[in-house]
């Protein structure tokens, strides 16, 4: 069985799938580097859509996600955005942590193992 690689560059992939698991990348808000969190987290988690549907998944299929913050402190802000997002009785397990990213106008990093959409 091959690897399914989506939106891969020389350095990396977007997400990677083998035997029906869907790998995501970290995710960062690009778009909205420097932006307040909730504008941050916002991109982040279309970006995230987009990835697992180009990957033949979606956010009802997640098994685990991991959320990076740069500053722990503000996670009810990032809570609300994601409570609105994720779909009732599809909560994944989700680990929070707060962590150094990449960029300095970078608050939030999302990755996250789903199942592929069957049939």
């Amino acid at each position: 069985m091959d690897i399914e690689r989506t939106g891969m560059t020389a350095r990396y992939s977007d997400s990677a799938a083998f035997r029906g698991i869907v790998f995501l990348a970290g995710h960062v808000a690009e778009k909205t580097e420097g932006a307040s969190l909730a504008e941050q987290t916002r991109e982040v988690l279309a970006l995230l859509d987009e990835t697992l549907a180009a990957a033949g998944s979606s956010k009802e299929r997640l098994l685990s996600v991991q959320i990076f913050l740069t500053d722990i402190a503000r996670i009810g802000e990032m809570n609300e955005i994601w409570d609105r997002w994720v779909t009732p009785g599809h909560a994944p397990p989700r680990a929070t942590v707060q962590a150094a990213l990449a960029s300095p106008g970078y608050a939030i990093e999302i990755t996250a193992v789903a199942a592929k959409t069957d049939g």
